[in-house]
Order: C-alpha cells, then sequence, then structure tokens
C-alpha cells in the first residue's frame, strides 16, 4: 500500500511584475464571470487543476524562480476581479507574494501525486476579490522537486492559455531569458472598448440577430419525461474508430475533423428531435488574432452555429457544417452583457426566448489525433470496423443543476477519441446520450465506406426520434 503525499513545509515566493493597473473585464473574462454569479460563494466549479513536470534535474530554488518568472510574465496571474458600481473590474498586482506548499512524494509517483494535489488544491473556490487565481504545491521525490500541481481560476485562464504558460514552464526552468508577452489582458481590454475591437463586437450582434430571428425557437420543443436524479448525467466515449474515421473524412472532404464532429453531433440531435435546422452554440477559443494567440488569459465566448441540413447526405453536410462553423468563428468575440440583452430584445419580439441550451465543445489543442493506432490502409473500413470493436462507454458524472440541455464535448486524449455528452435527462434519458456517442461512431465509420443520406441516420445510427403529441408542431 503506497503512502500519500505528506506536506513538509511552505515557501513564500515574492515577485514584482512589469506593471500594474485596473481596467473593466475583457470579454473573454466578462463571459465567466457571468456564469459565476449563479453559483454559491466558494463553489468550485470553474477551478481547473493541472500539473506539470519538472523537467531536468532541477533543484528547489529553481523551481521557484521559474514560478516566480510565470508570475511575474503574466498579468493574468497576478490578476484579482471584483464587481464595482460602474461594473465587474480587473485589477493586476504589479507585486505581491504567493505561498508555495512542498510535498514529498513518498511512493507515490511524484506525476500521480501532483495531480492528487492539484484536485485538492482545485476543490476550494477561489475569492476572485482578494485572492491570486491560483495556487501551486511542489511534489519532491529523492531530495529533489519532480512536479508542481496547480489550481487556476477559469478567470484568469482557458486550455489554450495552459499551453502558453507549458512552454513557458519548460524554457524558464532552463533558464532561458524570455522577451516580455507583446498583448496582455489588460491590453484586449482597451482594445475592445473602441475602434476595431468594438467594431467586431457590433458586427457579432448583426449576425446573432439575424440568426436568433429565424431560427426555431427550440430544438427541445416535445414533452418532457421524469428526470432522473441528479437530473443531468454526463457520459463518455473512448473511440480510436471515430479518431480514424474523422481524420479520414476531413482529409476527403477538405474539412477540420472539428467540423466533421461537430456536424456529425449536430445532425444526430436532428435525427432525434426532428429539426431540419439545428441550433447549437460552439465554445470558441478566440485566438484567431496573432495578438490573442500569445496572450495568456481567457478569450473563449459562445459562438451561434446554425446548420440549416442540406437533402442530400452526410458529405454534404458536413461541408456546409464546415462553412458555418467557420462562421459561427467570426462572430463570436462580443460583450456578453450586450449580448444578454439582445437575446432578451428578440425573445420579447418573438414572444418567447430563444432556447440555446445545446452546445458542442471542441476541448482538443491541435485537431488530429497524433497517437492513433495505425489504420492500413488508411480508412479500410473492415479495419475501422475492428477499432470500433474497442470502442468503451462510461458513465462520468450526475448533477443537479446545469444550464445546457445537451453538451458534446471532446477530450485531450492524442491516441483516441473521447467524446463526452452531458443531456438533461427530463428531456434525453441516460440511454438517448449513450445511443448518441454510439451513433456519432457508426456514422462516422460508415461514412468512410459509402455515401449516407440524411434520411437514413436515424434507423443507421438506432436513434428513435422523439414523438409529439397529435397536433403539436415543431417550435
Amino acid at each position: 500500500m503506497t503512502t500519500a503525499p505528506t506536506r513538509q513545509r511552505a515557501a513564500v515566493v515574492e515577485f514584482t511584475g512589469a506593471r500594474g493597473g485596473t481596467a473593466p473585464l475583457t470579454w473573454g473574462q466578462q463571459a465567466i464571470w457571468r456564469l459565476t454569479r449563479w453559483l454559491d460563494d466558494g463553489d468550485p466549479y470553474f477551478n481547473m487543476p493541472w500539473t506539470l513536470p519538472v523537467y531536468g534535474r532541477r533543484d528547489l530554488g529553481t523551481v521557484l524562480l521559474a514560478l516566480r518568472g510565470l508570475v511575474e510574465r503574466h498579468e493574468t496571474l497576478r490578476t484579482t476581479c471584483e464587481e464595482t458600481s460602474a461594473g465587474p473590474v480587473q485589477r493586476v498586482a504589479r507585486e505581491g507574494r504567493m505561498t508555495v506548499e512542498l510535498f514529498d512524494a513518498g511512493e507515490t509517483r511524484p506525476l500521480a501525486a501532483a495531480r492528487e494535489l492539484s484536485a485538492e488544491l482545485a476543490a476550494k473556490g477561489f475569492d476572485y476579490a482578494t485572492e491570486l487565481p491560483l495556487r501551486c504545491a511542489v511534489v519532491t521525490s529523492g531530495g529533489r522537486p519532480r512536479a508542481v500541481a496547480f489550481a487556476l481560476s477559469h478567470l484568469a485562464v482557458d486550455g489554450w492559455a495552459l499551453d502558453i504558460l507549458a512552454t513557458d514552464w519548460r524554457r524558464l526552468l532552463a533558464g532561458d531569458d524570455l522577451p516580455d508577452p507583446p498583448w496582455q489582458p489588460l491590453d484586449q481590454a482597451a482594445f475592445e472598448q473602441e475602434g476595431a475591437g468594438a467594431a467586431r463586437g457590433e458586427r457579432a450582434f448583426r449576425h446573432w440577430r439575424a440568426a436568433l430571428e429565424r431560427v426555431p425557437r427550440s430544438m427541445f420543443d416535445f414533452p418532457r419525461g421524469t428526470p432522473e436524479e441528479p437530473r443531468y448525467v454526463r457520459v463518455g466515449m473512448e473511440s480510436a474508430a471515430v479518431a480514424a474515421a474523422a481524420e479520414t473524412l476531413a482529409a476527403r472532404w477538405s474539412v477540420s475533423t472539428a467540423s466533421v464532429l461537430t456536424t456529425a453531433s449536430a445532425v444526430l440531435l436532428a435525427a432525434l428531435t426532428g429539426h431540419g435546422e439545428v441550433v447549437m452554440q460552439l465554445i470558441v477559443a478566440n485566438r484567431h488574432d496573432p495578438r490573442t494567440s500569445a496572450m495568456a488569459g481567457t478569450a473563449v465566448q459562445d459562438g451561434l452555429f446554425v446548420l440549416d441540413l442540406p437533402e442530400g447526405t452526410f458529405a454534404d453536410a458536413v461541408r456546409a457544417g464546415h462553412r458555418q462553423a467557420l462562421t459561427t468563428y467570426r462572430h463570436a468575440h462580443y460583450d456578453p452583457f450586450g449580448m444578454m440583452a439582445l437575446r432578451e430584445e428578440v425573445g420579447r419580439e418573438r414572444g418567447g426566448p430563444v432556447d440555446l441550451s445545446a452546445y458542442f465543445n471542441d476541448a482538443r489543442t491541435i485537431d488530429h489525433w497524433p497517437n492513433l493506432p495505425r489504420v492500413e490502409p488508411p480508412g479500410d473500413p473492415a479495419a475501422l470496423a475492428a477499432l470500433a470493436e474497442r470502442t468503451r462507454t462510461f458513465f462520468v458524472g450526475a448533477w443537479p443543476e446545469v444550464d445546457a440541455t445537451v453538451f458534446f464535448a471532446t477530450g485531450p486524449a492524442t491516441d483516441t477519441c473521447r467524446l463526452y455528452l452531458l443531456t438533461d435527462t427530463a428531456y434525453l434519458p441516460r440511454s438517448t446520450a449513450y445511443a448518441l456517442l454510439r451513433g456519432v461512431e457508426t456514422l462516422l465509420v460508415r461514412g468512410v465506406a459509402e455515401e449516407v443520406p440524411l434520411g437514413a441516420v436515424a434507423e443507421l445510427c438506432g436513434i428513435t426520434p422523439v414523438e409529439r403529441p397529435t397536433g403539436r408542431v415543431r417550435g
């Protein structure tokens, strides 16, 4: 039986950055801030556990110096957020200190110990107004540092930013002299207030309004059933067959694997609900601008994806879905509170709110799976079928309340497609969630071998369309 990591002592890291300051929240920060307002104080829902190895044979002083370098370089790690009479603001501290806990891994592998500690650090909510948005602990083994455990606030970083920090971490440990980051959240906030940034937001508003005025008011306009307790469940699937098929189809149709997965999810949702037009929100990284692509911060916002399914094949749908996804990405940078007001206004005009509770989030940082099993020859239907026999599905968890009816998401695995689906069991029971995940696999694998008519998707994938009462029409 292995022993748990044991706390040794704490070290204090003092830091002094190049600047401090106060500014409105960026639109990316506002998107997260708005969601945190629905939670109780201290709720850890938007905390991100994270671990990094200590590369090379580094001593503790080098590791603490690298941690200091991260905090000094990236203003987002020195930022607190609070509500004021003028609205929510970010405050960047130029100098300060943070406490770093030191643990010995004992008989546990250092990275495993770090993952355990990061989960503990992330289990408590941040005090956004007074606390730095990161906590960290150094894990030692054999007398030297081997890994670092972090908990970070989603107000400070998103998945893209973690990659930036990981790259800097390796170089800081090596003692490299890094140039100052060219763009920080304070710069982004100023950009969004006027000029080109504000104009981009206005274009997004026009795009959303035009779509919201015509799309179905709800994808889930059918009677609800008896929900499970807790009501919202999340299930998952690991399928190398999905990944291999998605890569084959993306290359064949000159689209991205993200568009293949997004459209497959939309097509199955249409087959289930009987809608010919699918409305989903995509989680958009908003890193297409070279300045934000190098910014450590949070830039993620929701984009509006509307797919009018053509009569034809799955290939036709994916090509259309790819075009619509690009449109979605172009119009996902906006003032979130202004967008809330716009949605409320359109809802009043249409006699009720437009339900946007279907989501897709491609959480991968690369558009392929570099460690997939080899399929020979590439795209061979028999080989894909053999991979599908190794697919597994699993239950992730359940929650009493989530702001979504359907939420598809990918995971970061590089040797398989990890696909998750959260559903409101009042509308889509757990069995339907599993069927939709398996349906994605069936659709993609079959799509490699032949043209799949959209009208045949429900039967092919084992999806039973919902029943509506006599005389009730789709909304």
